[in-house]
């Protein structure tokens, strides 16, 4: 156990570091207290995908959140839905924060890829927000903790560790997936926005 936490540790601060050199118009990075210098540096990596995110939901027009490249991919308002039931469904078992679950939150992310753009932007951004303060709950000590979760599959166990990194690498990947969509519509994504001069 102690070895695979070495290694996920190890991953995580060569993922951070390499957010850091291929950031433009990053946010200013929160800094590390005494006890959280692992958990800080993933936290900043997971603001700055969750930055690019929003500033990309926010930017792409409502008439686009229909669009997918092909029949099988998710729509861009399905990708804004998915984010948000992902970001409570990891956020809430590694801080212990509750979420409580609302009628419209039960609603499936393709039902919910139908909403106005309006709705689907403010849902996220709160779950981000959620997920912001979900990290006040987790130090470089208790990474190592196992979590019992119930899932639809049956109960498992999670080192702490493991859901904090799934969180921000999912970030990464429908970040990926949404500056595609961006390039085919001829959008520039976040990311890529010229950097400020200094």
């Amino acid at each position: 156990m102690k070895s695979s936490f070495v290694g996920i540790v190890r991953a995580a601060l060569l993922l951070a570091l390499s957010f850091r050199v291929a950031s433009a118009q990053q946010p200013a990075p929160a800094a590390a207290a005494p006890g959280t210098v692992v958990t800080t540096v993933i936290h900043n990596a997971g603001t700055q995908y969750g930055a690019w995110l929003m500033t990309a939901f926010d930017s792409i027009p409502a008439s686009k959140y229909s669009f997918k490249p092909t029949p099988v991919q998710m729509p861009i308002g399905e990708i804004a839905s998915h984010l948000e039931s992902a970001n409570y469904l990891l956020c809430t078992p590694f801080s212990g924060i509750p979420h409580p679950m609302t009628a419209r939150d039960s609603t499936v992310d393709s039902v919910k890829a139908l909403w106005p753009k309006d709705t689907l932007v403010v849902r996220l951004k709160a779950s981000f927000a959620f997920c912001d303060a979900a990290f006040a709950k987790v130090t470089d000590a208790n990474l190592a903790d196992t979590l019992t979760l119930t899932l639809p599959s049956g109960t498992r166990k999670f080192v702490r560790a493991h859901l904090v990194l799934v969180f921000v690498t999912d970030l990464v990947d429908h970040y990926s997936q949404l500056a595609n969509y961006m390039r085919l519509n001829g959008m520039i994504p976040p990311s890529s926005y010229p950097r400020p001069k200094s």
